[in-house]
């Protein structure tokens, strides 16, 4: 069990949207929390909600590919919070089409924020925390696109995909100093995060797909509306956090979809029957025979 009452969460992308969900839920449950955005507007319509309340909640604007700012951004709230033990990457930006048709500055873009934020959240707080000891909980957003491949996602899906193996072997290296890792994976959530290309940097604008395209947003928006609703994802988080659960996966509609991807993956690979040399590496702990010994 993790306990989250009484301690310090830093959520980027805190100012809407999932994060937002996270923020409001888990300072319900007694965190103290930063909200991290690239969007002042963001921030102030979220204060303007946390400031009805006596949650204690700072607001930070943070582009999280900074890492200078970053580290700063961590100084100035554990300054006033106290040790962020709880670290929420939550923030993340998309943006669709055939990947014959991207640019580089498309694939830097998502690739700069979907994943380097993400590296740079750890690489800014978990040497924080091992230091302290007092352990903690990390959440990485990623999405079922983690899992699930779909045509026109690829930039997308390489950064989720690559969030999936970061978390897995992070919650194997962390273990040790009892600081837990839990990959959230998203389906729909009416949310907006189809108006992240508004945050693009000028020097990635160059683009192979749509800018601010009012047609374009509607028709998103409109695959999304009937997702699920931000907080409601947010209260799995917090079971999944207490829970110390590796994956949070709330979207049933997907267990077909799983079942059959995995089932293609385990029909493709090799039985040890018909591997002559497959005992040989099993005794000698090659990556894979080791697992199996400790399952059994």
């Amino acid at each position: 069990m993790t306990r989250v009452a009484g301690r310090t969460a830093f959520i980027t992308g805190g100012g809407s949207g999932v994060a937002l969900g996270q923020a409001k839920i888990f300072a319900q449950a007694g965190c103290k929390v930063a909200i991290a955005d690239i969007r002042q507007d963001h921030l102030d319509e979220a204060m303007a909600w946390f400031d009805q309340t006596d949650f204690q909640v700072m607001p930070v604007k943070l582009d999280i590919t900074d890492r200078a700012a970053y580290a700063a951004a961590a100084d100035a709230v554990e300054a006033r919070l106290g040790p962020v033990e709880l670290l929420f990457n939550t923030a993340g930006v998309s943006i669709f089409g055939p990947l014959e048709k991207a640019t580089y500055e498309d694939w830097d873009w998502q690739l700069s924020v979907n994943l380097n934020g993400v590296i740079n959240g750890i690489q800014t707080f978990v040497p924080r925390m091992i230091a302290r000891g007092n352990g903690g909980h990390i959440v990485n957003t990623a999405s079922m696109s983690a899992f699930v491949a779909l045509k026109g996602t690829g930039i997308y899906c390489t950064t989720k995909m690559a969030i999936r193996g970061l978390s897995e072997c992070l919650a194997l290296d962390l273990a040790e100093h009892g600081i837990g890792v839990s990959m959230l994976c998203p389906g729909a959530v009416n949310t907006n995060i189809h108006e992240a290309v508004l945050t693009r940097p000028e020097h990635l604008r160059n683009t192979g797909y749509y800018g601010a395209d009012p047609a374009m947003f509607a028709h998103l928006k409109k695959v999304i509306e009937v997702g699920m609703e931000p907080e409601t994802l947010a209260r799995y988080v917090l079971d999944g956090v207490e829970q110390d659960q590796l994956y949070i996966l709330p979207y049933p509609e997907f267990r077909g979809t799983l079942e059959d991807i995995h089932m293609r993956v385990m029909m493709a690979l090799a039985r040890p029957e018909d591997d002559p040399d497959y005992e040989k590496r099993v005794a000698h702990g090659v990556p894979g025979g080791e697992r199996r010994r400790a399952d059994a």
